[in-house]
């Protein structure tokens, strides 16, 4: 019984595939209308992308032989969420694109600016998340969802004690969760939470959206607050504009330098001293013997290990991983967006100072990093779940001389995020 019903899923799971292919490939045949073209995101471009997306998912999901027994909120349960929403999604498109072969002119679509435009670039919109969504859970079409790691660490922490290792959930459960932490008021901003994290409109949220709503709206201690601050009343989210339309309005403020409008079309710069305050330092304390290590390298904890001339004042997350602005901006600048030690994708960054401290301080922490490790492993102690394998470090650079410790004390890295 168990057999045949895991077949009779499977071959299920093929067939919703199979159907979702192929509406991406008869709505990219209707999008091949020239008057159709827009900026960024485009149904053109996204649509063959999703659609090949699916394919690697498809054959990894075969290859695995359906994943497995999986307690809920797993690959299964996120690609019946998504698929049934790209099915729904897709139809909305359908629905607003003509029959092949019209070409009336007159027709509402074609208008830049019409109702029946505004609603396709909304659904660009949501397909652009979607195609992003499917490829940070699953690269290369193999689930990592289990494993994702969001790049606030009070955020994952979050997500992890309250959810495990599900990977999305209905709307209804996750305010009820959010709440825990962030008391939600009942009604409109209810409402207005839901579409701001849900980006997909699936009603559900996955660990993804939660990841990239944590990120614009950091720090955690006041996230709802900045939210409300930064979208529910700053103007400039208070209306949706395409690229184009934007260019357009602008275009009355070409002669006008220093002039400046809000895409609500006011003028009014809203009073955001509130949100500027300093953030508690994070305290990352490195051991005696770790210390002891780095000196017989010759070297020391705060040297930058890329370049070896530079102290580290960059932290990398999710890894957080160390090194100096510098070496960062010149890697990031190679088009290389993962980090240099352990190739995990880099999401974000935080300034730090490190200084040295004498003594231990009351509040010590864990080993920041493994003793035989040369690999700049700093953030060890903070416990933080790692996502997929990744490729081995880089080795400390020891061709340089760099300048040996004044005095055996005690380091202490302090961290500010940048917002």
């Amino acid at each position: 019984m168990a057999v045949a019903a895991l077949l009779g899923w499977q071959r299920g799971e093929s067939r919703a595939f199979g159907r979702a292919v192929k509406l991406l490939q008869r709505l990219e045949e209707q999008c091949r209308d020239l008057r159709l073209s827009s900026s960024p995101p485009s149904l053109r471009d996204l649509l063959p992308r999703t659609a090949e997306l699916l394919r690697e998912v498809a054959q990894a999901q075969r290859a695995a032989g359906g994943g497995g027994p999986e307690g809920p909120g797993g690959a299964v349960d996120f690609l019946a969420v998504y698929l049934a929403n790209l099915e729904a999604k897709g139809r909305q498109v359908v629905a607003l694109l003509p029959p092949r072969g019209r070409k009336t002119a007159a027709d509402e679509l074609f208008r830049e600016g019409s109702r029946l435009r505004r609603q396709l670039a909304k659904l660009a919109l949501i397909f652009s998340h979607m195609h992003e969504e499917l490829s940070a859970l699953f690269p290369g079409g193999k689930y990592c969802g289990n494993t994702y790691q969001l790049t606030k660490i009070p955020a994952h922490t979050f997500w992890r004690k309250h959810c495990g290792a599900r990977c999305v959930l209905p709307w209804a459960e996750f305010e009820a969760l959010l709440c825990i932490c962030h008391p939600v008021e009942p009604g409109s901003t209810a409402l207005a939470l839901r579409s701001t994290i849900d980006l997909t409109c699936s009603g559900h949220v996955s660990i993804f959206e939660f990841d990239v709503f944590t990120r614009l709206f950091q720090p955690w201690p006041t996230l709802l607050k900045n939210w409300q601050l930064l979208a529910v009343n700053h103007p400039g989210y208070m209306a949706f504009l395409t690229y184009d339309e934007v260019r357009a309005r602008l275009q009355a403020c070409r002669d006008k330098p220093g002039s400046y409008l809000y895409p609500d079309g006011k003028n009014h710069n809203p009073d955001l001293t509130e949100l500027y305050q300093m953030e508690t330092y994070q305290r990352i304390h490195v051991s005696e013997e770790q210390l002891q290590l780095y000196w017989a390298m010759d070297s020391t904890f705060e040297l930058c290990k890329i370049c070896a001339e530079s102290n580290k004042d960059v932290k990398i997350e999710p890894c957080g991983h160390l090194l100096c602005g510098r070496c960062l901006a010149a890697w990031q600048q190679s088009d290389s967006q993962t980090c240099p030690f352990c190739r995990c994708e880099i999401k974000g960054q935080e300034a730090v100072s490190i200084h040295q401290s004498q003594g231990r301080p009351e509040d010590t922490s864990a080993a920041a990093e493994d003793s035989g490790d040369s690999s700049d492993g700093e953030d060890g102690e903070e416990e933080l779940e790692q996502g997929a394998t990744s490729a081995p470090p880089l080795p400390p650079r020891l061709d340089l001389f760099p300048r040996n410790p004044s005095s055996k004390c005690q380091l202490k890295v302090v961290s500010q995020a940048l917002v």
